[in-house]
């Protein structure tokens, strides 16, 4: 395999990556927590966070609004940052006394997010148009 069609099968793998994790997040997780309920709210506020409409908030836009945005590739790596932290809290603050079957999802999500920091969003993103490399 050549160069090149190494670096199409990659670009084309981040994308169907971003696309599937981006999705799933959006509409699976976030689209749910939009608006944020008084309910949602409140159990925000039960993990000792301060400021538990504003959280509430972060974490309701950082799952639909930044899994539309790493679907498509647009600031993905803002938006893994961004879902990263919110799955360092799903994961050990309200899953922190669970076992690991029930962090499990959390971290995988985060593992997905450490993954599209590191990596970008690949060739085929808005990301990539923007800065026309």
């Amino acid at each position: 395999m050549g160069a090149e069609s190494y670096s199409n099968m990659h670009n084309l793998g981040l994308l169907l990556f971003r696309l599937y994790v981006g999705f799933t997040m959006a509409f699976a997780h976030g689209l749910g927590k939009m608006p944020p309920k008084p309910a949602f709210m409140g159990f925000v506020g039960s993990l000792g966070l301060p400021a538990p409409e504003l959280m509430a908030w972060l974490a309701a836009i950082a799952e639909f609004g930044g899994g539309l945005l790493i679907a498509i590739g647009l600031a993905t790596r803002f938006s893994a940052l961004a879902l990263g932290g919110t799955m360092v809290v799903a994961a050990f603050l309200v899953h922190g006394a669970d076992p690991f079957a029930k962090k499990e999802l959390a971290l995988l999500y985060l593992s997905c997010c450490v993954l599209l920091f590191t990596a970008g969003p690949g060739a085929f993103s808005v990301d990539r148009l923007i800065s026309k490399k």
